[in-house]
């Protein structure tokens, strides 16, 4: 396994590098897909309660909490990419870090109603049914703030099912790669 990094693009941690394992099917948020999306979400940031789903590298929730995010919850369900989290929390001197050794669809499934999150990264490993299936979970668990909003990242031509109460704000594609921002409407 090949090990990685990538920078931070802004905020308080601009320019640090966040290192991460070469686990498999990891593919870290690329920059030029990171600036647009944060430039979306730089009104909702401050002192909001993220998740990052299938963390991965950690970059969605590390730039948020970069850019004034409070709090940042991890999912990660490989061991070695949950130490790399671990080590990049200390490294950058991050608080507000949750970091779940987890399965993500089980962490859903358990996570109790009381977490309310404001901006939620959901950026599973392509061609898997993991968008889906965590969307429908997350769309009635009950854990998501009023005005959240959803960060949705997958291949482009892949044929997604999301909630029906989730409204689409802003979309767009670069490459490979469609990338979204949804809000839950009651």
């Amino acid at each position: 396994m090949k090990s990685g990094s990538c920078r931070i693009i802004a905020g308080r941690w601009r320019g640090r590098k966040i290192r991460f394992d070469g686990a498999v099917g990891l593919r870290p948020t690329t920059d030029r897909i990171r600036e647009t999306v944060f430039n979306w979400l730089q009104p909702y940031l401050y002192q909001c309660r993220c998740l990052d789903v299938f963390a991965g590298s950690g970059v969605l929730g590390f730039e948020a909490l970069s850019r004034g995010a409070a709090e940042a919850t991890f999912i990660e369900s490989n061991k070695q990419t949950a130490m790399s989290l671990r080590k990049n929390t200390g490294e950058l001197g991050a608080t507000g870090v949750v970091i779940h050794n987890d399965d993500a669809l089980q962490w859903l499934l358990s996570v109790p109603d009381k977490q309310c999150f404001n901006l939620v990264f959901l950026d599973p490993p392509f061609h898997s049914e993991l968008l889906e299936k965590s969307a429908m979970i997350l769309s009635s668990s009950g854990i998501l703030a009023d005005d959240a909003i959803i960060y949705v990242e997958h291949g482009v031509g892949a044929d997604i099912s999301l909630p029906e109460n989730w409204s689409c704000i802003r979309e767009k594609r670069a490459g490979q790669v469609s990338y979204r921002l949804f809000t839950p409407v009651s």
